[in-house]
């Protein structure tokens, strides 16, 4: 009997309710609908998986900077027990790749028959000097671009991102007022992480208006935490005349028991020991799942009718019971249990480092400094690790991936 892989996708509602827009824009549609196919016809498109060779590469996803001004509390990087605390801001800057490397890449990538979706996040990736100008290259290229921001310079931004235009602004929503978003995602020096949000999209919503433009599409992402789980609801009502979809995320998370069950399983395939799934380590579970359902259930009804703006759930799970295993049995995988996104995207660290996994990335196959992304998508190190997760499975902190829930 085959076994069944379930994988996330982006909601029929999303898709269809804005099809005519992207139908615009071909150049941005077609590869938008070729990765949705390709998650759910994986193993007829991609015969020679099991070897662990890859084929088109449908995103290239830039972690361009370490660089952050907030600490958000359930993030892994610079979050309550994040990865990146005690490193110099400095130090970080200094080994970042230079736009120009970048460039070279995106050319390397059309050359050799790759035109993905160029994904920049970061840290927040409006702190890396010449972004816009990287997006603007990509685009001259025909490789849409999508970034994920905290709004950060959004506003003063907002003119050349459209001009572009950006494919898909992402801009990390965590409470429908300023007092609950900023106490969620507080600022490293002080500030209104809110206002700014509320600025940028006034200013992008304006000259989307001004220009009878379609693009960006703007998606609110917000990660569902014990702080904001009980006003979901009030987040959708807030913002939905303000962005064009919604994607509520069930926090990423690993306890400790998986965290060393992780690095006794990690040391075995790859003969030593990760660090960096330590950082995801935090007390994020809702302490009422009756009312989480309660409140995903609602936001999923009010995006249902045709001129509502769409929700997307990832991963897509409601149910008390089911929920409650999500957040407290990190053996619970609903049915995923399949990694594609090893074989279809690429992960770029901010010093260059090239890694199957976005934010387990201990595992590094090279670096674009000194090498292109073409020349190391079938590298002998990175199919050795598409093998190891395709004939051994999983590994624990796999169950809880953006990777594995989230492509």
């Amino acid at each position: 009997m085959r076994l069944m892989h379930k994988r996330s996708s982006i909601g029929a509602g999303t898709f269809f309710k804005h099809f005519l827009r992207l139908a615009r824009h071909p150049w941005i549609g077609t590869k938008w609908g070729k990765l949705e196919v390709d998650k759910w016809l994986f193993d007829l498109f991609s015969p020679r998986f099991r070897d662990g060779r890859a084929g088109e590469i449908r995103q290239v996803s830039i972690r361009i900077t370490d660089v952050c001004n907030l600490r958000c509390h359930t993030c892994g990087q610079w979050g309550d027990s994040g990865f990146l605390h005690g490193k110099e801001l400095k130090e970080l800057k200094k080994e970042e790749v230079t736009p120009h490397r970048y460039r070279e890449l995106f050319v390397d990538l059309v050359r050799h028959g790759h035109r993905p979706i160029i994904y920049f996040w970061g840290g927040e990736p409006m702190l890396y000097d010449g972004i816009l100008e990287l997006i603007e290259d990509a685009r001259a290229l025909g490789l849409p671009s999508a970034i994920a921001t905290n709004g950060t310079h959004l506003a003063a931004s907002a003119e050349r991102l459209v001009d572009i235009p950006l494919f898909l602004l992402q801009i990390s929503i965590d409470g429908h007022c300023a007092e609950l978003h900023n106490s969620v995602r507080p600022s490293a020096g002080g500030g209104d992480n809110f206002g700014q949000i509320m600025a940028g999209l006034e200013a992008v919503n304006l000259i989307r208006k001004r220009r009878k433009r379609e693009l960006p599409l703007i998606a609110s992402l917000t990660v569902i935490s014990r702080a904001n789980f009980r006003h979901l609801v009030d987040i959708y009502e807030a913002f939905k005349d303000k962005v064009d979809l919604f994607v509520f995320y069930l926090s990423w998370w690993i306890d400790p028991e998986a965290a060393r069950a992780h690095e006794r399983d990690f040391y075995r395939r790859f003969g030593f020991f990760p660090t960096k799934h330590w950082g995801w380590i935090g007390d994020w579970k809702p302490d009422d799942y009756g009312e989480l359902d309660r409140q995903l259930r609602v936001i999923l009804a009010k995006a249902r009718p045709w001129s509502a703006t769409p929700v997307t759930l990832i991963p897509h799970i409601t149910g008390a019971d089911n929920l409650r295993a999500y957040y407290t049995d990190h053996r619970a995988r609903f049915g995923f249990n399949q990694c594609i996104s090893i074989y279809k995207v690429v992960e770029i660290n901010s010093n260059g480092d090239v890694s199957p996994c976005r934010d387990y990335h201990d595992y590094v196959v090279g670096n674009i400094k000194t090498a292109t992304i073409t020349e190391l998508l079938n590298s002998p190190k990175f199919r050795q690790f598409r093998r190891s997760l395709t004939d051994e499975g999983l590994m624990p902190v796999c169950s809880r991936c953006c990777g594995l829930m989230g492509y």
